[in-house]
């Protein structure tokens, strides 16, 4: 059985601010506090977390949406790449983000609260201290 989820935060700043940090590698890596080469190029492969994560840009919507195949060092090689959604939506205290995360193998919902450890509270901290334009 394939696991799906959507986790959501709201992140003070911008979407484009959002944006951009996820798909620039210095800032990716600064945000999440692990080593990341990532592009804002379709099509192209990124890696994360020091390679525990990896996969490939499918559709880029600048300051709204990120869609990506996505996998982890956990998965077998007989594993379908997972499908991540990232969404960004404007709100009175910065940026919804939401993640949809989906056709996840059977340990996946580890990843639920992997975001919210992993990715939204280092995203806070990191936005917090670096108030960008």
């Amino acid at each position: 059985m394939k696991i799906n989820f959507e986790v959501s935060s709201v992140i003070n700043a911008s979407q484009n601010q959002i944006f951009d940090a996820w798909l620039d590698s210095d800032q990716h890596s600064a945000m999440t506090g692990g080593k990341a080469v990532v592009t804002k190029t379709p099509g192209e492969s990124f890696v994360a977390w020091d390679g525990y994560i990896e996969g490939r840009n499918i559709e880029l919507e600048s300051g709204t949406r990120i869609l990506q195949h996505w996998r982890t060092s956990e998965f077998e090689d007989s594993d379908n790449d997972s499908l991540l959604e990232v969404l960004l939506e404007a709100h009175d205290n910065g940026t919804v983000v939401t993640i949809r995360h989906s056709n996840l193998p059977e340990h996946g919902m580890q990843y639920k609260q992997g975001w919210v450890d992993n990715y939204f509270d280092p995203m806070k901290e990191y936005f917090a201290k670096n108030q960008l334009d």
